[in-house]
């Protein structure tokens, strides 16, 4: 339900949105040149468009759409494929999705390869010649078994009755089948056993790809008994072999001659052994193939193809629902099981991606016992304790209080600063984040933000400096090209798997680019500026306050938006290598596991992290440098 009010409002929102941009450009100015920056300001509406448009093929090509418009689709999809997986086999033999018989092609098959053989022994130097004509006696034998199968007058009766059989019970089924009355009801004490079995079979996708395999469906279950019928079928015929009489002395005479001619090799022999071995496999897939005459199936072809054309038009609705809500792909059958075949295998659908994802927020359940995203009441003693050092209270005069006679300890000022320095004393509590997510932001946040406090400064100066240039540059670019990856296994070897490793890596990700950034802005900045700055009788400090940083902060805030980036990406991978929490330890286990939601929820979650991360600095952007792009 929820499904079908979301898709109804994504419609009406995009519908809404495109009216409301055609009206807008009606009242809008239309004066602005091509290439003037205002023409690409606003347009709120088409974000809107651009959102639902890309929520909406989410919904489409996971199938979500198919399973809150018609949730029993899937499982009469599932009746359907196993009628069509029955159907397969039968039709394997006859050229209606194949190109010829399967007994021609078998015989054409086997015709080639012994006149190969013949050939090649022939050609052989390495043979003796009586090891010729027996090799080619037995190929020769062997290609005139082959019309003791195909010859009409050696088909034995009992064969053609059953083969009678079978295609009058595939009629029959083709006449009951599309009636009201098929299936037969059952026994009281089968459907009984049907609807417990029923009530203990879950929904679709209630256990992550699974399709529920038994029929729900008065429809479902005709498909369903449809399939079971031609699969006994089935069963019977490929029991049949066309082994008459004739056949029979034939392949006996030939096994024999085989027999007895290995018996008689010696043990040095490898090139005589190989050869009646092949010679022995080429008579053995003949007496396994099902051949018979050509006109022998005739009957049966025609009745499997009236039926598929019956079990096609009995479809009705459910293929119409199949093309248009099951888009690059259906449900398809194997054994006992159904499966998704298509996008909706391996593309989530948004209703249970956002179940699960409400679940692992639960600190009850969480991913590992630990939320995706929680808070937890932390005492502020222990935050301010965090951030403030102990020797404050070390470099204070006097001494920490000794125990008197009586074995007590009378707490003294340097006592009391050094347990609110420590974080010992009892405060107030406060809400604090806590859980992967909020573990793997506040290690971007650390990295990135350290980067940007070193790399900026030492940017500038080199921007500057011929000395600072000269010396960093070489240390800076020895680095730099290097994958942070490649840094991964020996940082995390060093600092250990805690966050003290990943934080370290993340600024060295962010650190060059903030270098490169920096340097670039420093080193560009227009030099009639600076002049203009001197002859007003700016001092250094204030040409680099207010020309140079300004000037460079264009290129400056380009690089942390590049370096958000690349630190998320850096994150993950070292996530990935060693970790116990944050988004990539998430989505590496779910991998293992195979949980596609997990792991569709991790690339979810990066991808809305990295659009804050982004939207924020483009705020920072107009704000502190609205001029840029108008000089």
């Amino acid at each position: 339900m929820i499904t079908r009010i979301f898709t109804l409002l994504i419609i009406v929102a995009v519908i809404g949105a495109i009216l409301y941009g055609r009206r807008l450009i009606k009242t809008e100015k239309n004066d602005a040149v091509f290439g003037n920056p205002e023409r690409a300001k606003g347009g709120t509406h088409w974000v809107i468009v651009g959102s639902c448009f890309l929520m909406f093929s989410w919904l489409y090509y996971s199938w979500d759409i198919a399973k809150s418009l018609y949730p029993d689709s899937a499982n009469e999809l599932c009746q359907v494929a196993k009628v069509n997986e029955s159907l397969l086999s039968l039709k394997y033999l006859f050229p209606i999705e194949e190109r010829q018989h399967k007994s021609t092609a078998i015989i054409k098959r086997e015709n080639i390869n012994i006149k190969k053989y013949i050939v090649e022994i022939q050609n052989s130097p390495d043979l003796e010649n009586q090891d010729k004509e027996i090799f080619i006696s037995l190929l020769n034998k062997t290609q005139l078994m082959i019309p003791t199968l195909t010859e009409e007058k050696y088909l034995e009766t009992d064969i053609k009755h059953v083969i009678n059989g079978l295609t009058n019970r595939i009629k029959q089924l083709t006449v009951s089948f599309p009636k009201d009355s098929y299936p037969p009801a059952l026994s009281e004490e089968e459907e009984n056993k049907r609807i417990e079995a029923l009530k203990k079979q879950k929904g679709w996708g209630a256990t992550g790809m699974e399709v529920p395999p038994l029929p729900e469906t008065k429809t479902g279950l005709k498909f369903h008994k449809a399939a079971e019928e031609l699969n006994s079928i089935s069963d019977e015929f490929f029991e049949i072999r066309n082994h008459n009489t004739e056949y029979l002395r034939h392949s006996q005479e030939i096994f024999a001659e085989i027999k007895e001619y290995k018996n008689g090799l010696d043990d040095d022999q490898e090139l005589e052994k190989t050869y009646i071995k092949e010679i022995k496999k080429l008579v053995r897939r003949i007496d396994y193939a099902s051949i018979f005459p050509p006109n022998a199936l005739d009957e049966m072809e025609e009745s499997i193809r009236d039926f598929d054309v019956v079990q096609k038009e009995e479809q009705g609705a459910i293929r119409i629902k199949d093309v248009l809500l099951f888009p690059g792909g259906t449900i398809v059958n194997s054994g006992p099981t159904c499966a998704e075949d298509g996008p909706g295998r391996w593309l989530p659908k948004p209703s249970d991606t956002f179940r699960i994802f409400g679940e692992l927020l639960r600190p009850s359940v969480g991913f590992k016992m630990i939320p995706m995203i929680w808070y937890e009441m932390m005492d502020v003693s222990k935050i301010v304790g965090f951030f403030l050092p102990d020797w404050i209270a070390d470099i204070l005069p006097g001494k920490y209080p000794v125990h008197n006679s009586a074995g007590k300890v009378e707490p003294n000022f340097k006592s009391k600063v050094l347990d609110i320095v420590t974080g010992e004393f009892k405060a107030f509590k406060i809400p604090v984040p806590t859980g992967h997510i909020w573990d793997s932001f506040l290690r971007v946040f650390l990295g990135l933000s350290l980067g940007i406090i070193f790399g900026i400064p030492l940017g500038i100066f080199m921007g500057l400096n011929r000395f600072a240039k000269g010396f960093f540059d070489p240390l800076v670019e020895l680095y730099r090209p290097v994958p942070p990856l490649a840094w991964a296994p020996l940082i995390i070897t060093v600092f250990g798997i805690d966050n003290v490793g990943k934080v370290f890596l993340l600024f060295m990700v962010s650190f060059s680019i903030m270098i490169i950034s920096a340097r670039a802005g420093a080193s560009g900045t227009q030099l009639s500026k600076i002049h203009a700055a001197h002859s007003l009788g700016a001092s250094r400090w204030q040409i680099l306050r207010h020309v140079i940083f300004p000037n460079s902060l264009p290129e400056i805030l380009t690089g942390i938006r590049v370096a958000v980036g690349m630190c998320w990406g850096t994150l993950v991978a070292a996530e990935f290598l060693a970790g116990t929490t944050g988004i990539g330890f998430v989505e590496n286990v779910a991998r293992k596991y195979m949980q596609y939601e997990v792991i569709w929820i991790t690339i979810f979650v990066m991808g809305m992290l990295g659009l804050l991360f982004d939207i924020t600095l483009r705020k920072i952007i107009n704000k502190t440098i609205p001029w840029h792009g108008k000089g």
